[in-house]
């Protein structure tokens, strides 16, 4: 797995999704995909900053972090 500190997010170009991308969340074992979801770039800083994946919500406008409200 690659070091996700180590990531250049200056090269997503956030613009093309109208400031959002796809994240996918997937069981490491079985790769399952678990979770579809979304970040802006405040939330995959976040997610890079604490290592909790970190998502945006279109429906409520906001991040969140799975498990604390859904």
């Amino acid at each position: 797995m690659p070091n996700l500190q180590s990531l250049d997010i200056s090269r997503i170009d956030f613009a093309k999704g109208g400031g959002l991308i796809p994240a996918v969340v997937q069981d490491a074992d079985t790769l399952q995909v678990l979770t579809l979801a979304y970040m802006d770039e405040a939330a995959l800083k976040e997610t890079l900053d604490s290592g909790q994946a970190t998502f945006f919500s279109r429906s409520r406008g906001g991040r969140w972090r799975k498990g604390e409200t859904s």
